[in-house]
């Protein structure tokens, strides 16, 4: 892979508004609405209350999509690199029309650096109003991993995530112990459970407008359990409403850059002492980029999916350090350092590549929210309804999915949706690809190779709250798509059975798959891991897809 050079934008001295992002969203944001974009333009398009169908069937409201990266980190975290605007300037450019920045936890950021962080992004959207840009956190989940945790703008927006920060978070309180046995696990995974039911609690009650959590590298180290993800789940379904399928730092393993060891993600760990027991040693790797929760068919995303609820999968950029770029962190003012100001030194170009796990934001990860009209609230909206499609390297220009009863009117269910359905009804999912129409970012034109179909049962709460396997859920089609060019649609018939069940999609360039972890007679061609330092993400990319649940009378 040849070294990339670091665009113009990346001048931390220049400001975003210069660069002109907003022209860029706005350009972006009518390509997203295909043949409707003016009416989305306008605000006309049909809210989903006024969508909702009545009985048997369902329509959902026509959508538009809007791109964004949840998981994006500034000088405002203790370990990162670049600047508010280098990082905005970069979303613009790769056409991202919404960016949660997500700072890390830490004693400095929640007392000096989100006050001053809060200013940064109130003059950003000041100057870019047709780019959405929230303020998160980056949450050490008690007893766990990391989280995104961000609110919709408004008058305490800066106050919720602080004192958030200040009284759930694990790294800051010391809660995180989370092994078997250990006499702490027990009240830091209660401590988890009681922050969500917490932000919950600012929503009902309208102190912000809305606040969403979404799980981080849920398999990096293996200390998410199941039982700890249904919990978290369980404790506000509207709140935590989903986890990364696929983590960033998917620049790690190009070939020659790290070393001989580097996995996609940074996926480089074994199980330790805080990890769940339950996992293979497979499952601290990737699969074609993707977490092993998310890719294995008939594995943990399915096994919750099973239960007949929504849980989202995205991607994201987690910008820290990005590949080959020559910036580096300043130096220190005498007597300064992070706790005492709240963020880094600005960084100083070395004209020399720097170490970097990373893309840009909207460089390589993209995920893809299906929206009925432009804001902030609205794409928030559109996460917790699950309509949401992911791709890496810019696989896809545009997917539409829609499921119905061959005797209903109308354009059916989309993704996140339910169609209620008899048994015995003829349906049909119709999905709506949209080639890649211009190179990516490295100058590849993307080409999809394959569409899968994978369906699986639904049977409602499980016994076993740390079961990970969803037994009845395979790739049931199998669609290739070789040399099919622009748009075009493919309608694939399915049947309603006995039960209730969801159909989900996924697809890839076809560079690189095998076997699924769970065997060929349930996945035949699946993501597989790459040998170790040779991930060149760019020629193995796959586009994965929300579910449809249908929920057939009487099951």
């Amino acid at each position: 892979m040849s070294e990339q050079h670091l665009p113009a934008w990346a001048d931390p001295s220049v400001s975003p508004a210069r660069l002109d992002p907003q022209g860029v969203s706005r350009r972006h944001l009518l390509r997203s609405a295909g043949l409707f974009g003016a009416a989305f333009a306008a605000g006309s398009l049909t809210t989903p209350a006024a969508a909702k169908g009545r009985g048997l069937g369902g329509n959902d409201p026509r959508l538009a999509y809007l791109v964004g990266d949840h998981h994006i980190h500034t000088v405002y975290s203790h370990d990162a690199k670049y600047t508010f605007s280098q990082l905005a300037a970069a979303g613009a450019e790769y056409g991202l029309d919404w960016m949660v920045f997500t700072e890390h936890s830490n004693f400095g950021h929640a007392a000096y650096g989100a006050p001053l962080e809060h200013a940064e992004i109130l003059k950003a959207r000041a100057d870019n109003p047709r780019q959405l840009i929230f303020q998160g956190l980056e949450w050490y989940i008690p007893a766990a991993e990391h989280a995104t945790v961000f609110a919709a703008p408004g008058p305490h927006e800066v106050d919720l995530l602080t004192r958030f920060e200040s009284a759930y978070d694990g790294k800051l309180l010391a809660y995180t112990e989370g092994a078997a046995g250990n006499a702490d696990t027990a009240r830091n995974e209660a401590h988890a459970v009681k922050a969500i039911q917490w932000l919950a609690e600012q929503r009902r009650t309208g102190y912000v407008d809305d606040v969403l959590v979404l799980a981080n590298h849920p398999m990096r180290l293996g200390i998410d359990s199941p039982h700890e993800m249904r919990g978290w789940r369980d404790a506000a379904p509207e709140i935590m409403i989903g986890m990364e399928g696929a983590p960033g730092a998917q620049g790690a393993a190009i070939p020659g850059w790290r070393g001989s060891t580097s996995m996609r993600g940074e996926y480089e760990n074994k199980p330790s002492a805080q990890s769940w027991s339950g996992y293979p040693a497979d499952a601290y790797l990737t699969y074609g980029g993707f977490d092993w929760a998310t890719a294995t068919v008939g594995g943990l995303w399915d096994a919750m999916l099973a239960e007949g609820r929504m849980f989202s999968v995205t991607t994201n950029s987690d910008a820290h350090r990005i590949v080959f770029d020559t910036w580096k962190n300043g130096d220190w003012a005498p007597g300064q350092n992070f706790d005492s100001t709240g963020r880094l030194p600005d960084p100083v170009d070395t004209d020399t590549p720097q170490p970097g796990s990373d893309f840009w934001p909207g460089q390589f990860s993209r995920t893809h929210v299906g929206v009925t009209r432009y804001g902030y609230r609205a794409v928030m909206a559109g996460l917790r309804a699950g309509r949401v499609w992911l791709d890496h390297g810019h696989l896809l220009d545009g997917l539409d999915v829609r499921l119905k009863r061959d005797r209903d009117h109308g354009a059916g269910v989309t993704l996140g949706g339910r169609l209620r359905a008899r048994k015995g009804d003829r349906l049909t999912l119709s999905v709506t690809v949209t080639t890649a129409s211009r190179p990516n970012p490295q100058g590849i034109l993307p080409e999809l190779a394959h569409v899968d179909v994978i369906r699986g049962a639904v049977r409602g709460p499980v016994a076993d709250r740390d079961d990970w396997r969803a037994p009845d859920t395979k790739v049931v089609r199998a669609l290739d798509v070789t040399g099919r060019k622009g748009t075009y649609t493919l309608r694939i018939p399915l049947i309603a059975g006995d039960e209730s069940f969801y159909v989900r999609l996924r697809g890839s360039d076809g560079n690189r798959h095998g076997a699924g972890y769970l065997g060929a007679s349930i996945d035949p061609h699946g993501p597989i891991p790459h040998v170790p330092g040779d991930g060149d993400p760019w020629v193995d990319t796959w586009f994965y897809a929300n579910p449809v649940f249908v929920d057939v009378e009487g099951a």
